[in-house]
């Protein structure tokens, strides 16, 4: 079907890479040779430039490119309206996440979309705000769950939850030993940060900014285990959502460390992101309904935890 041959071309041209597309799209890489011959052939032009180190589109591919977005946008738009008449939620679905939902709320928020939803294709891509933000730019995705703020009048932003941030250390650490640190106590310490891009470095250094701590030495690491890890090790302290800790501060292994009251609230929103012309689905209308009802069980569960 020529859909699925543009599907492959687009891949090819985003990755700039025919290996690359061919194992996001688990053909081989001459399937994936033999369709762009194909296209290359219908055209009567050459569509790529081919090297051993690069892949370029021609100007011809340029236009290609563009047309194939539309094309296989509008398809996926009739395919959907078409399942609406059948009131069937099926196709694929293309999610992107930060780091911190993508690895602690994700996994159980599409294992309940996926049993809901079984004729449903669940594609997830995780990667630091920057990152995912990119993909949605690219149309790589359908819908995004991020931490970090995104910018550009081509997105549309809803908060879907409040995520509490903690600054941890060892139990041993003296700062875990004072009932409340003031932002003297702060100043000089290590500090385990995330990378560039990520929502969670973001926040950190919004927080460090805004109170105007000296910072002795710090850290950069590109995940959240890694930041437990050098945290674990003695590292320094770090500021991470509260979900990323919940099993090592029940092991007694990390401590919170407990901030003076008149200091920033250290909450953030998480946010759901999608491109401003991105045709949504009905597909991505399921998946943000789960959302929804993930969304107010967590927090009536916090609000019970409250009480006791």
């Amino acid at each position: 079907m020529i859909i699925e041959t543009l599907e492959i071309f687009r891949k090819v041209a985003e990755e700039k890479s025919f290996s690359k597309a061919a194992e996001d799209l688990f053909l081989s890489q001459p399937a994936v040779s033999s369709h762009i011959r194909n296209l290359e052939n219908e055209f009567g032009t050459k569509l790529i430039y081919r090297s051993s180190k690069h892949v370029d589109l021609t100007p011809a591919g340029e236009i290609l490119y563009e047309q194939a977005c539309r094309i296989i946008n509008q398809y996926q738009e009739t395919k959907e309206k078409i399942n609406q008449i059948q009131s069937i939620v099926s196709g694929n679905l293309r999610i992107g996440a930060s780091f911190t939902i993508g690895e602690y709320i994700l996994p159980e928020l599409v294992s309940q979309t996926a049993r809901r939803y079984p004729n449903l294709n669940i594609n997830v891509t995780i990667g630091n705000t920057e990152e995912i933000a990119q993909g949605l730019r690219q149309n790589r995705l359908d819908v995004a769950l991020v931490e970090g703020k995104i910018t550009g009048k081509e997105f549309v932003l809803e908060p879907f939850m409040v995520d509490e941030m903690v600054l941890i250390a060892l139990p041993s650490h003296p700062l875990a030993k004072i009932k409340g640190v003031t932002a003297q106590d702060l100043e000089d310490q290590v500090w385990i940060l995330r990378e560039t891009g990520s929502g969670t470095r973001e926040f950190s250094d919004r927080f460090i900014e805004t109170l105007k701590i000296p910072v002795k030495h710090s850290y950069g690491f590109s995940s959240n285990t890694g930041v437990k890890a050098a945290v674990l090790s003695g590292l320094g302290i770090a500021l991470v959502s509260k979900l990323i800790i919940q099993k090592e501060i029940k092991a007694g292994e990390i401590a919170i460390i407990p901030l003076e009251e008149n200091l920033p609230r250290l909450s953030r929103e998480f946010l759901i992101a999608r491109g401003q012309q991105t045709y949504f689905t009905k597909a991505s209308e399921a998946f943000l309904m789960e959302l929804s009802h993930y969304s107010q069980d967590t927090h009536e569960n916090s609000l019970q935890l409250n009480l006791y």
